[in-house]
C-alpha cells in the first residue's frame, strides 16, 4: 500500500488510507542508479547510496522504476513533477530540501 507504484496509480486516495500509509513508512529500497560525469580532468562514477534517505526524510524509492520519488508529495497530492510523476535519477532540486 505504502509502495510508490500504488500511490502513482491511486489517486484518490482517502484519508484513512493515507494515514495508514504515512504509518507505514515511506518505501527506502536499495536502487541501482549509476552516473558519470565528465570534468575537466577526468571522468567522474557517482553511485546511489542509500544514506541519502536519512539526510533527506521527505525521499522515497521504487525499486520497479528504479528512481527516487518525494514520498510527502504522492501522499498528500502534491504538485506535478519530476518529483511526483517520473521520478528522479540524478541531482535535483526540491523545496523539501530548503
Amino acid at each position: 500500500m505504502n509502495s510508490v507504484d500504488f500511490l502513482l496509480t491511486n489517486k484518490d486516495i482517502t484519508y484513512g488510507i493515507r494515514t495508514e500509509i504515512k504509518r507505514l513508512g515511506r518505501p527506502i529500497p536499495d536502487l541501482i542508479i549509476s552516473k558519470t560525469d565528465v570534468g575537466k580532468s577526468r571522468n567522474y562514477s557517482r553511485n546511489f547510496n542509500s544514506s541519502v534517505y536519512d539526510r533527506f526524510k521527505w525521499l522515497c524509492g521504487c525499486p520497479k522504476r528504479n528512481k527516487l520519488f518525494c514520498f510527502i508529495c504522492l501522499v498528500m497530492g502534491g504538485n506535478r513533477s519530476a518529483w511526483t510523476q517520473e521520478g528522479c535519477v540524478g541531482k535535483g532540486r526540491h523545496k523539501a530540501t530548503t
